[in-house]
């Protein structure tokens, strides 16, 4: 749902969004664009360009781009910075702080060479600022509060201009008590494409920052002071089952740009493929030192983009492989139970809280996945998910990428589960079971003492040389 800066203002009681003292005489002239706002989860369509240098413009996975406003030489923008409400999954949702209605905010997409006006609202309970992480601009438009630019004070406008030279994957986020408001999910995708329309071009080009949230079961707020002890991790503020698929026509070119800001590093695998990775926030990978990758590991605070070439049909896995962050909200004190024979305990146990507990854990935890227990409100399964074989017992960051044959050149609409050709899915063997040697038939035994054991005493370096 799109929501105008009229409508907006209206619903907030008519709240002044700009100090125009604080905006520069060249900008004030012109008037202050309309502050756009999305509150929508669900990925929108990409917003091709109406005016300029063509390209091919990114989708985000579950967000969406900003629209600018074309005025004389300078594309002006709008950022909003506030509290916002994301549903990180059906049945769950997040208090959180994010701009124009949303965490992320919207991408920023603008081309090479162009000159950008953006106008920065503050409708936080605090001062902020933005910092355009990436991008070569002037030290003062750098966005860091204190150092570069005063604080942005709450209800304040700010406007940062600055001409855009490099194309290439860049992001925004704040410099100012960053550490809480990194936290609370603000933070944005900036892409710049090349002035010229063949250069880097793909047909389908893809974008979404990884993030991570502690927010404790039935709870809304995320605990701002977590160093390592997360329970929410996210691509663009959402967890599987939430996440949108990846759609690719089959023969399409196909890039994803990913930003990092959590505090730690992802491999992030791709299944069915091997990529090439083609740019970082640093600038276009040449294609003499490209290198071919199935799993590329994005560090903090920085951004990777890969492509590849969509040529094999199919729901390919799309995931980071920490296996924990592909989980969600769990405890990081639950014990290990494997083989423990649990009855005795859990007939005590329902004889106090009543006959729906039951035991979890004696042969794992996949039985999870496929039940639905009660739960407290805004609470989300540790493993959740099905697929048309059944359950998938994946949560956090974990999604498909989905390779089909036919698809229009900008159709992202999910094409439902693939119809696998006949004698293309592993199946289970009816016949007699195979003999599976085990290394202790084909090793040499070895009798008790027989191994040569020698001790050496702790001495000087100069003993052992």
């Amino acid at each position: 749902m799109t929501i105008s800066r009229r409508e907006f203002m209206a619903a907030t009681g008519g709240l002044a969004l700009v100090n125009a003292g604080l905006v520069s005489g060249r900008a004030a002239a012109a008037g202050i664009p309309e502050a756009v706002m999305q509150t929508s989860p669900a990925m929108q369509p990409p917003l091709y360009p109406h005016s300029g240098p063509d390209y091919q413009p990114v989708v985000t996975l579950n967000g969406w781009t900003l629209p600018w406003r074309q005025n004389g030489d300078w594309k002006e923008f709008h950022l909003v910075a506030e509290p916002v409400v994301r549903e990180l999954a059906p049945g769950m949702r997040a208090y959180l702080w994010g701009y124009n209605g949303q965490s992320p905010g919207p991408t920023i997409e603008v081309v090479e060479g162009d000159k950008v006006r953006i106008f920065v609202t503050n409708k936080l309970p605090e001062h902020t600022t933005v910092h355009w992480h990436g991008q070569i601009l002037p030290s003062g438009m750098d966005g860091v509060g204190g150092l570069t630019q005063p604080h942005i004070e709450p209800g304040k406008t700010f406007v940062y201009e600055f001409m855009v030279h490099d194309s290439g994957t860049f992001m925004y986020h704040p410099h100012s008590d960053e550490m809480v408001q990194m936290a609370m999910g603000m933070m944005g995708s900036f892409i710049v494409h090349p002035r010229d329309p063949k250069l880097h071009r793909v047909d389908r080009d893809f974008v979404f920052l990884l993030g991570a949230f502690d927010i404790e079961p039935g709870s809304y707020m995320p605990k701002i002071m977590t160093m390592l002890d997360f329970n929410l991790w996210t691509f663009n503020s959402r967890v599987f089952p939430g996440i949108d698929h990846l759609v690719i026509r089959k023969g399409d070119r196909a890039r994803v740009r990913i930003g990092n800001l959590s505090m730690t590093s992802h491999p992030i695998h791709l299944h069915g493929y091997h990529f090439s990775v083609t740019c970082t926030d640093g600038g276009w990978v040449p294609e003499s030192a490209r290198w071919p990758e199935v799993t590329i590991n994005v560090p903090v605070g920085a951004m990777r983009a890969f492509e590849f070439d969509a040529n094999y049909e199919g729901d390919w896995a799309f995931h980071c492989h920490k296996s924990h962050h592909t989980m969600n909200a769990m405890g990081h004190n639950v014990k290990t139970y494997i083989g423990v024979d649990q009855k005795d305990i859990q007939q005590k146990i329902r004889h106090l809280v009543g006959s729906n507990y039951m035991s979890m854990g004696k042969d794992g935890m996949a039985d999870m996945g496929a039940m639905e227990m009660p739960l407290p409100d805004n609470t989300l399964p540790m493993m959740t998910g099905f697929g048309q074989f059944g359950p998938i017992e994946m949560g956090g960051m974990f999604t498909v990428v989905k390779v089909r044959e036919g698809l229009d050149r900008n159709d992202y609409n999910d094409p439902g589960w693939f119809k696998h050709p006949e004698g293309t899915v592993a199946f289970e063997w009816q016949g007699e079971a195979p003999i599976a040697p085990r290394a202790s038939e084909s090793a040499s035994p070895t009798e008790p003492g027989s191994v040569e054991l020698r001790a050496v005493k702790p001495g000087s370096h100069r003993d052992h040389q």
